[in-house]
């Protein structure tokens, strides 16, 4: 493993953490739990996290890139670009080439890098049809991570993310489980020895026949009407749902 003393988490809901609270409330995810293996490994490390969810890959290096190179880390995590590929007319190839210039310029300031892909959207009705240009944009995410040397956490690959039960029920955003997971799969990614395997299989599902099919369908419904329609109000109002929020943890400070 190489020596970190400092890691900054930058990118949208995923690395905010949304899906997997604290018992008070607030965002734990991947990368809070990622950083305390780290602490455990590298003892003083320095641990920041501007990721906010809803925002746009653009929006990501707009906001995030400058405030954490000032930072100085050993360590930078970046995962974006999902929030657009959801929308219409989003075009892989483009958004790769921002994502490109965002990670020379880390890499050019002297940070390690690690970059995610984008997970299989096929699990669920809807979002996968989406599944072709994730494809395409993780195609070139893993071909700037050979071309600038990046380590990367490849969450298309990781089947058993598959498992509806790894995801909450809004379907874009991890469960507790599921960030624990890709937690581990950055570890194994960083070189770090952990006590746990991300590969372990869940428990099998029951086979319920038509009477499965059915809730299936009802759940699709409660889904669209909870989840999708207010997503689609936001979008035509020109609102994200990270509008006006801050970064939960700004500063490089101790866990």
């Amino acid at each position: 493993m190489l020596p970190v003393g400092s890691f900054v988490a930058l990118g949208d809901s995923f690395t905010e953490g949304y899906g997997d609270p604290y018992p008070d409330g607030s965002c734990q995810g991947w990368a809070d739990r990622f950083a305390r293996q780290l602490a455990e490994a590298s003892s003083g490390l320095g641990y920041a996290n501007l990721a906010i969810r809803g925002k746009l890959l653009r929006q990501v290096i707009e906001d995030q890139l400058a405030a954490a190179l000032e930072l100085g880390p050993d360590l930078v995590s970046l995962a974006a670009g999902g929030n657009d590929l959801i929308r219409p007319r989003a075009d892989p190839d483009a958004l790769a080439m921002l994502f490109d210039h965002a990670v020379a310029a880390l890499r050019g300031a002297g940070c390690q890098v690690m970059v995610f892909t984008g997970f299989d959207p096929g699990t669920f009705p809807v979002l996968r049809l989406v599944r072709g240009k994730v494809a395409a944009y993780n195609a070139q995410v893993r071909a700037t991570a050979k071309r600038r040397g990046c380590m990367l956490v490849d969450l298309w690959s990781m089947r058993v993310l598959a498992d509806p039960r790894e995801w909450s029920a809004d379907r874009l955003h991890l469960a507790p489980d599921g960030h624990r997971r890709v937690a581990l799969k950055a570890c194994e990614v960083v070189g770090m020895r952990v006590s746990e395997d991300w590969r372990a299989p869940l428990e099998p599902l029951a086979d319920t026949g038509r009477r499965g099919w059915l809730t299936a369908r009802r759940e699709d419904a409660t889904w669209a009407r909870l989840y999708a329609a207010p997503w689609v109000q936001r979008r035509l109002r020109g609102r994200s749902s990270g509008d006006g929020m801050a970064p939960k943890r700004p500063e490089l400070m101790p866990l």
